[in-house]
């Protein structure tokens, strides 16, 4: 018999439908609940490609005696960290200061306040290794609540003591300079491995935002070492397991220090910001190996995430027939079987396929006989037809084995920023067909996820839009609207960017100048959380910041300049002193020191010329230039390039030369 969440949308909820649990979606009924039965809350937060989350679901949800205990002691409540990203902040920043770090399955236990009084990630069935399980911290939380309920609710004052304290922490000190950017390259420089490419150690994280900063520092300072620790990284990356070889697309992060083993979930606003990365790579060098990426993640992309309607799906699981990289590792023998020998000879060469398998289970530590694919260091990646048809053919007969989940809910901040990164690589790829599939899903955005002129939903799934728009939605769609007025020229793009920002001043915008997740009149929480740091995704406060800079040069209107300084200077010590944490603020403080340029391209763009000038201008990495193009400016049909450096306009040229040789200057 299915339980309360057979009739939620999210395909995480829908995933503990038939759970022996007696689970309730987050709402007001099921606060109610433990308040009329006098019942604690178990709070399970996770997400629907989450490994962990099943292995949790499968040894705990799923058993009998474990469900039984849970509940007997616990109004349950099961959330979907993607559908509510407002809980699950608050409640991982509570497992960060109880325990120094954070994951899913996020495990809580409160009182029916909200207030958390044990906080873990995954939690096994039974102890082991001195570490209890489900079937002992439940009955000692049961116990204490009826005899001892005085201790719990001490624990959970001292939780939120240290959440208000963590929330009201003041990141503002004296202004900021470029020596700022100069210290967050000598941290990220000792972070680096000079190795393996990456930073630190295992697990190892893509971080993108750090690697786009990197490249602007390499631009503004002429330091190569900067953009080789990029160039070394995202050659790494592209070559290792956590890339899919025969697929394309980038898996969460890898397991260990070389780019092998991965977690193999595949999710959206993972390809769309390494494909930004990968483009502003190839701006910057020129190397057709870094454009090639950028095509292989859209493809796949455009082709396993995209749905019907032009959205983009939120992602793929890592597990197919309940085993996590099942659908995507190979032995040696099976290579051998499906393929003429000639071409299975060249495959298990070029990908590094060999008997006893490099695929080491991570729970277990043993070899599985199970090769990941992945290339050697130093390969060249432009492969000889002959590979390209035999990695095409491994890919036909992989496509025969049963899929992992994909997750089909639309999420309009990730579908943000793929808009961002397909209008963004049309641009500079000179591909149509890209900004087509940009303009696509923003009209479904436009059509589906907005209730009414300047607001925004966060999900929709089946026909169905719900939940109140976080920062992330407005900061994310504004980045990605800005790509496509850019792009296309069109001013209703930025008409709309513009209505959304005034949503985000008027009604995220805190009395410093940051920004909290939600709204002013969104449903009230444990407290109003913020997302200062970057996480695997960069802090929406942060891209406000650029959003604000960048419009502001747009439109002219110096008092949106005026609130992205503002901004940056609320986050100025954690930029000082977190720079791991601030990435994406620290690519806004050196737009803001400038110098910055704006550059508009006037003309028929149904002329040669005019896209001619077009695609040089975009083509080169200028990171902190606008370049717009308008049917007619400055009194002229004729095709133009008028260049402003701050306030300061030049006459207008069409030597497109000297304009590229003017912008890659700007710095020195």
């Amino acid at each position: 018999m299915s339980n309360r969440l057979a009739s939620e949308k999210s395909p995480y909820l829908l995933q503990h439908k038939d759970n022996p649990v007696d689970w309730w979606p987050w709402g007001d009924a099921a606060f109610a609940a433990a308040r009329a039965t006098d019942r604690p809350i178990f709070l399970s937060i996770g997400y629907a490609t989450c490994h962990w989350c099943h292995v949790m679901e499968h040894e705990s949800f799923e058993d009998a005696e474990v469900a039984q205990l849970l509940n007997d002691t616990f109004i349950n409540i099961k959330v979907d960290r993607e559908e509510r990203p407002d809980v699950d902040s608050i409640y991982m920043s509570a497992c960060q200061v109880a325990t120094g770090h954070g994951g899913w399955p996020l495990s809580i236990m409160m009182t029916q306040d909200m207030r958390p009084f044990f906080v873990a990630t995954y939690i096994p069935r039974t102890g082991r290794y001195g570490r209890d399980g489900m079937m002992q911290i439940i009955p000692h939380v049961a116990e204490m609540w009826q005899n001892n309920r005085s201790a719990l609710e001490n624990i959970a004052d001292n939780f939120l003591g240290a959440l208000r304290n963590a929330s009201t922490l003041d990141l503002a000190e004296a202004e900021l300079s470029a020596q700022v950017l100069d210290a967050a390259f000598g941290y990220h420089e000792q972070q680096y491995d000079s190795i393996n490419g990456g930073f630190g150690h295992a697990p190892k994280f893509p971080s993108p935002e750090r690697l786009r900063f990197l490249l602007r520092y390499w631009h503004r300072t002429g330091n190569t070492r900067a953009l080789q620790m990029v160039e070394h990284t995202l050659q790494q990356m592209r070559r290792g397991g956590m890339f899919d070889q025969l697929g394309g697309g980038f898996h969460r992060y890898s397991t260990d220090s070389m780019w092998l083993l991965p977690h193999f979930e595949k999710m959206l606003y993972d390809q769309a910001l390494l494909a930004l990365v990968y483009l502003e790579a190839f701006q910057a060098t020129g190397r057709q190996e870094y454009e090639q990426t950028v095509r292989s993640i859209l493809e796949y992309v455009c082709r396993e995430l995209q749905n019907t309607e032009g959205a983009y799906c939120t992602g793929e699981d890592a597990d197919s027939e309940g085993v996590e990289g099942k659908y995507y590792v190979w032995s040696i023998d099976e290579v051998r079987s499906v393929l003429d020998p000639a071409i299975a000879r060249l495959v298990i060469a070029a990908f590094n396929l060999t008997g006893t398998g490099n695929y080491i289970d991570e729970a277990t530590r043993d070899r599985t006989g199970n090769n990941i694919p992945h290339r050697s260091p130093g390969d060249d990646l432009l492969d000889s037809s002959r590979l390209r048809v035999a990695s095409r053919q491994l890919f036909d007969l992989r496509a025969r084995r049963v899929r992992p989940l994909l997750d089909d809910k639309v999420l309009t901040d990730w579908n943000g920023l793929m808009i961002a990164a397909l209008a963004r690589c049309g641009t500079v790829l000179n591909d149509d067909d890209l900004i087509g599939r940009a303009v696509k899903c923003a009209q479904f955005i436009e059509a589906h996820m907005v209730p009414e002129p300047g607001r925004l939903l966060h999900r929709w799934r089946e026909g169905e839009a719900a939940i109140a728009g976080m920062l992330d939605d407005y900061a994310y769609m504004i980045m990605g609207l800005l790509a496509l007025h850019e792009a296309t020229g069109e001013k209703n793009y930025c008409s709309w960017a513009m209505s959304l920002t005034q949503t985000v001043l008027a009604e995220f915008r805190d009395e410093k100048g940051g920004f909290y997740l939600t709204a002013q009149d969104s449903e009230e929480l444990l407290m109003r959380p913020r997302q200062s740091f970057d996480s695997a995704l960069p802090a929406g406060g942060a891209v406000m910041m650029m959003n604000l800079l960048r419009l502001g040069r747009i439109t002219g209107k110096t008092e949106l300049e005026a609130a992205g300084h503002d901004a940056i200077a609320a986050h100025s010590a954690g930029l000082r002193q977190y720079p791991d944490g601030f990435n994406a603020a620290l690519s806004a403080l050196d737009y803001a020191l400038g110098p910055s340029t704006e550059v508009i391209v006037s003309g028929n763009r149904s002329i040669a010329e005019t896209q001619e000038m077009l695609s040089a201008l975009r083509g080169m990495y200028a990171p902190n230039a606008v370049i717009l193009s308008r049917p007619v400016f400055g009194g002229s049909n004729q095709p133009a390039i008028h260049v402003c450096h701050g306030r300061t306009c030049d006459l207008p040229t069409q030597d497109t030369e000297a304009v590229i040789a003017r912008l890659q200057s700007a710095m020195d």
